[in-house]
């Protein structure tokens, strides 16, 4: 059977060739579209946006549904390159006959890849907030444009991803903010492009709404507190001893906080009474602790530090004390303990030196005080223990091993090589870890 070919005219001919690379002009624009606004940081576009960038807003717009942005290129890309190669394989075949197809193949697939997706892609991921602000408003009449057809399209896919199982929700996100900045930050840690003090920070700023009161609170066995019950002058003596400016007040037994104390109103209270007409240092035992001391406030356990902050700055106040679900004292907490978890350790002229939180060993392993949190070890080591069960490294050891250990018990779990070196009463004091080979 023979075959016709048909022959066109050189207009004919020049028309197609012309035809063929606006098209794949087309396809450059859709593709780079595609990766410039998948690719481009909304935080940047936001920013620009706030400057009265009239594109970087267009491109905020567009990218907010994902799914029908992505489908509306894809529709005029796949439009574009098809006609395109249609086009070529008739302009080829007119020309070459039969061989014509194969020509037109290797034609097109050569200059799509080139011109049509590698070129243009490579550009918009260099710049992919620059370009995507200059696409937007093109961009933004395709998709209303396609807009019922991808509609179609999605609700098609859907119908056929639900028939095997995979229900896809379409108010559902990959993932959060949250855990894309967080991503970010440890990235560029890992990169060399952010500081290890720096990445601290910004990640104890970010997991403030995700960790709680009772993880950082100072435990009740370590609390200073006054008895209201004291002499005048040995309570004086105790808060001018005291490195902490604010104290709990109780009475009759610690669990029953009565108030709390601060320095400042005990010592204008003294001032007055020696002041006064009857004054004299004998006038210091008529001192009332309770006429100066401050109502106690109390927090449950399961707060979390970030509420936490927000109530103290919205009180004007920052020290409080932790109470659980039956109103037993657990501990206190101050704000500066929660601005320690993103700064690092704060101290002043007032406290008192403390031996270094790791003691390097000449086996290579570490000695840690048992109360250090897991949390703290990990920042000023970089490793990876968890914190799901324990928030103290005694306590994970004491999770894992399922007793209370012993001094000299040694324990492997994670990756490491837990050896208790110090114990007292119930309580792991010291504990010397290594990292496994």
């Amino acid at each position: 059977m023979e075959t016709t070919v048909i022959t066109l005219g050189w207009g004919a001919t020049w028309g197609i060739a012309g035809a063929i690379l606006f098209l794949l002009a087309m396809s450059a624009f859709f593709s780079g579209s595609e990766t410039a606004l998948t690719a481009a940081s909304r935080g940047k576009l936001r920013s620009q946006s706030d400057k009265g960038n009239a594109g970087a807003t267009r491109a905020l717009a567009v990218t907010e549904d994902n799914e029908r942005l992505i489908g509306s290129v894809l529709l005029g890309n796949n439009i574009v390159n098809i006609l395109a190669a249609s086009l070529a394989t008739s302009l080829f075949t007119s020309l070459f006959g039969q061989q014509g197809v194969a020509v037109a193949t290797l034609v097109m697939t050569a200059l799509v890849l080139i011109f049509a997706e590698v070129l243009p892609k490579t550009y918009a991921i260099s710049n992919p907030e620059t370009a995507a602000a200059r696409v937007a408003p093109v961009i933004a009449v395709v998709v209303r444009v396609f807009s019922p057809v991808v509609g179609v399209v999605r609700a098609l896919v859907r119908a056929i991803l639900r028939i095997f199982g995979v229900d896809i929700d379409a108010d559902a996100l990959i993932m959060s903010a949250h855990e894309e900045i967080v991503g970010a930050i440890t990235l560029g840690h890992t990169e060399g492009g952010v500081e290890k003090e720096d990445r601290d920070r910004l990640l104890g700023a970010l997991d403030l709404g995700e960790r709680f009161v009772e993880e950082i609170m100072l435990h009740r066995s370590n609390i200073e507190m006054v008895n209201a019950d004291d002499a005048p002058e040995a309570i004086l003596d105790q808060c001018l001893n005291s490195r902490y400016t604010r104290l709990p007040v109780f009475r009759d037994e610690q669990e029953n906080i009565i108030g709390v104390v601060h320095a400042k109103d005990l010592l204008r209270a003294i001032h007055e009474l020696v002041r006064g007409d009857s004054g004299g240092m004998e006038a210091v035992k008529k001192f009332d602790v309770t006429a100066v001391m401050m109502p106690p406030y109390f927090i449950p356990e399961t707060t979390t530090l970030d509420d936490q902050m927000r109530q103290f700055l919205r009180r004007h106040t920052h020290f409080a004390m932790v109470v659980d679900e039956y109103g037993a004292l657990q501990g206190l907490i101050t704000l500066e303990d929660i601005l320690e978890e993103i700064v690092g350790e704060i101290t002043d002229e007032y406290d008192q030196p403390e031996d270094p939180i790791l003691k390097p060993e000449a086996d290579g392993s570490i000695m840690i005080d048992g109360a250090m949190t897991i949390r703290d070890l990990n920042r000023a080591t970089d490793w990876g223990l968890p914190d799901e069960e324990a928030n103290t490294v005694a306590g994970l050891v004491i999770h894992e091993a399922q007793s209370i250990p012993t001094a000299g018990q040694v324990f492997s779990f994670h990756g490491f090589r837990f050896e208790v070196a110090a114990r007292e009463a119930n309580r792991i004091t010291q504990l010397r870890i290594r990292r496994l080979s």
